[in-house]
């Protein structure tokens, strides 16, 4: 037996919105694709300008992010499109985009997202 519906969501149906990272002064950008209000899944495509990155940070969710274009940049190496990254709940890693292009991922979380700065401990 078939229960529930299928979602279907056309990104390009779907405007960019505009996040401004505080702690760097620099916006990033999202499309929001889907959200699970039954685990707090989500799916949202994520677009990171060239040289921007989020500092320093744990979430209380895994999360992965599938490379669409540019470079992922991150504490554990650069990906380019077609990778597939996951970060496990609670490791504390940066992310963002390489110097010479804006980088596209679809970024998915496993259960309800947030998002704790880590304290730059060169400031001590």
């Amino acid at each position: 037996m078939i229960t529930g519906k299928i979602e279907v969501v056309n990104p390009s149906d779907i405007e960019w919105t505009e996040m401004l990272l505080e702690q760097i002064g620099r916006p990033f950008y999202v499309r929001p694709l889907l959200d699970e209000p039954e685990t707090g899944m989500s799916v949202t495509m994520l677009r990171y300008p060239a040289g921007f990155t989020n500092p320093h940070h744990t979430h209380p969710c895994g999360h992965g992010m599938y490379v669409l274009e540019g470079k992922l940049v991150t504490h554990r190496g650069e990906f380019g499109p077609g990778t597939f990254v996951w970060f496990p709940e609670g490791e504390p890693m940066q992310h963002g985009a390489s110097s010479d292009k804006d980088m596209i991922a679809l970024f998915i979380t496993n259960k309800p997202f947030s998002i704790d700065y880590v304290a730059d401990s060169s400031e001590d």
